[in-house]
């Protein structure tokens, strides 16, 4: 354990090992407690709020067969960093004073890490989908 209240190895770990056993059913959860997720997210662990917009924004949109050119294990990750910060009794419990929340913060930013690539790709394609509807809406 280090100052983030666990290791990074361990925040990896939990990241493959959840990527890689995610479900669709896991997804739906994900969406369903979408406000719920961000309000945790809007206290100690504020600075994720814009990278966990963008986190459910991804498997929303592939969710809704919206984007999809991404690869599965991605959406897991996304959606198993998501569903770790929503469980009050993982590694840290959450409910401990001062580093309740740290696991959290470093599962989230080791996920963030590893699907960077990704990520770019899918923002990269959202400005392109808004610049579309933008020109759309202009009647061009």
């Amino acid at each position: 354990m280090n100052n983030t209240g666990i290791s990074h190895d361990d925040a990896r770990r939990i990241i493959e090992e959840g990527g890689e056993e995610v479900t669709p059913e896991d997804l739906k959860k994900v969406l369903r407690q979408e406000k719920k997720i961000k309000r945790k997210l809007s206290g100690p662990l504020g600075k994720f709020v814009d990278e966990a917009r963008t986190l459910f924004e991804l498997i929303r949109d592939y969710w809704n067969k919206r984007y999809t050119e991404v690869p599965w294990w991605t959406i897991g990750a996304a959606a198993t960093s998501l569903l770790y910060i929503l469980d009050p009794m993982d590694i840290v419990p959450d409910f401990i004073p001062g580093i309740g929340l740290l696991d959290d913060a470093s599962v989230l930013s080791v996920c963030l890490f590893m699907i960077r690539r990704d990520l770019e790709k899918y923002t990269a394609w959202k400005a392109d989908e808004a610049a579309v509807e933008e020109v759309s809406s202009d009647g061009i």
